[in-house]
């Protein structure tokens, strides 16, 4: 039975399901010479290159999905180059650039849960691909199979070793491993099952506190991704670390399942998402660093981070969620971060990628460089800026797509004009619809593209607006 092209669809950041329902074998071995195919008649006449990297996580079964699927692109003529281990998924991304590949095939599913694995396609310039890249290897899935070709060539290679001297070389190693020696800083990262494991105390060159280190195909019965709900352990750890006497400064960091989205963890047991981090990186590259470049952010990004850009003198530019976005500003023009609110952060100065590690290493720079918490630093920026604010998102599953399509009939039809008790005053539209209020807050609505899902952000004054808002968007959203 051929096929359905139907049943293969490309989200954001490439191709996802549940192992044995959606994601099968037979489904891998015709998707991945496709994209194979399309990542040569994109990137083959830049690179004149007919290699294809292929690399993994530490999933159930990623390793033969890998294997797979690097057998299948060599059967289709192209030249493969196969991890030996797992790695995280920048680690690829940076070797297929380093290589002078066309391309990466990643097996993922970054930060869903244990029964998914997924595969990520990855261009010749070190990230993501783009849209009208995706739009022709879903184009291709209802046309004949890829020809079977003279096979190409076949050999294995380390990922981590080119990677590690990368990002290594990015940072002042020397500060951060002098306040550790001392132990002036403590160091404590939660990889939580997945490929960032080992990965840090190997750039370091130091020992640090790693929490679930362990492969568990199951990742502790939750989900690899970074939020605080799955760092009970984490937080433990360094709340019994902080009762030391001269604990001296001290901070969490915490990896997705492949290791390309961050949080972390002040010394106080605060959770810090991306949307904080952002803004302290901006400050810390722009004024400890004197990087210069536009800031990149998606529309469900703080509002702190264009006012801490315009604190010195940046360009910022706004893109639709995805970091395939992000990723294609930044090969267009000079960047000094790039970030989404979800923890994906990549930088002007590497590859259009987001990368966990590289910046774990630029917030450990930044804490060693200031000698400040991360709270603190986030603290000045608030006050720096007289801008303070709370931010939540919440996912409502909706009973069906029909009630999807009705929702976003009348956000057409009849545009909201009050939300909350407070005005619009602004619509931004370029990925759902984002509604600026009177009260300087902001509400994003947005829908999945595959399932009857309604994804709420919001960002005011203060957290009790935050929820207030949100509440009034789902009873909104119910009520249709």
């Amino acid at each position: 039975m051929p096929i359905a092209a139907d049943s293969i669809k490309f989200g954001t950041d490439g191709w996802r399901g549940v192992i044995a329902a959606d994601f099968t074998f037979e489904r891998v071995t015709f998707v991945a010479p496709i994209a194979a195919k399309v990542l040569a008649e994109v990137y083959g006449e830049s690179t004149g290159s007919n290699t294809i990297i292929v690399g993994y996580d530490r999933r159930f079964m990623a390793e033969e999905f890998a294997k797979k699927t690097a057998e299948v692109v060599q059967a289709a003529g192209f030249d493969v180059m196969l991890s030996e281990s797992y790695a995280p998924t920048p680690a690829f991304s940076w070797a297929a650039k380093q290589q002078n590949a066309l391309g990466a095939l990643v097996l993922t599913a970054s930060h869903n849960p244990g029964s998914y694995l997924g595969l990520k396609v990855k261009g010749s310039f070190g990230g993501s691909v783009s849209p009208e890249t995706t739009q022709k290897i879903e184009a291709q899935l209802s046309q004949t199979p890829v020809e079977v070709r003279t096979p190409g060539s076949f050999k294995t290679f380390n990922p981590w070793p080119s990677y590690c001297d990368e990002i290594r070389s990015k940072v002042d190693l020397a500060r951060i491993q002098e306040l550790m020696t001392q132990g002036k800083l403590t160091v404590f990262a939660d990889v939580m099952h997945g490929a960032a494991a080992g990965g840090l105390s190997q750039i370091l060159g130091a020992p640090i506190t790693e929490i679930n280190s362990s492969r568990d195909p199951l990742f502790g019965g939750g989900a690899p991704e970074p939020l605080p709900r799955y760092l009970s352990q984490l937080f433990r750890v360094m709340r019994t670390h902080r009762r030391q006497k001269d604990a001296g400064l001290q901070v969490g960091l915490v990896f997705d399942g492949d290791s390309d989205r961050i949080a972390a963890v002040d010394g106080e047991g605060n959770f810090l998402s991306s949307q904080i981090l952002i803004p302290v990186l901006i400050e810390h590259l722009a004024e400890r660093r004197h990087f210069s470049g536009e800031v990149v952010k998606t529309i469900s990004g703080s509002d702190l981070m264009p006012r801490v850009a315009a604190l010195y003198q940046l360009p910022m530019y706004e893109t639709p969620i995805g970091y395939k976005y992000i990723a294609d500003r930044m090969l267009s023009t000079p960047v000094l971060l790039g970030g989404e609110e979800s923890g994906g952060i990549g930088y002007g100065n590497h590859i259009p990628e987001r990368d966990a590690l590289l910046s774990a290493l630029y917030v450990l720079e930044a804490i060693a460089q200031s000698g400040m918490d991360l709270s603190d630093l986030y603290k000045r920026l608030q006050q720096r800026t007289g801008y303070t604010s709370a931010y939540d998102r919440i996912d409502l599953h909706l009973a069906s797509m029909d009630v999807r399509s009705r929702l976003l009939e009348q956000l057409q039809s009849q545009p909201l004009t009050k939300i909350a008790d407070q005005k619009v005053v602004d619509c931004l539209t370029i990925d759902g619809y984002k509604f600026r209020l009177a009260d300087d807050s902001w509400l994003l609505i947005r829908f999945s593209g595959t399932e009857p899902v309604l994804r709420l952000y919001c960002e005011a004054p203060t957290l009790k607006q935050v929820h207030h808002t949100l509440n009034w968007a789902k009873d909104w959203a119910n009520s249709v």
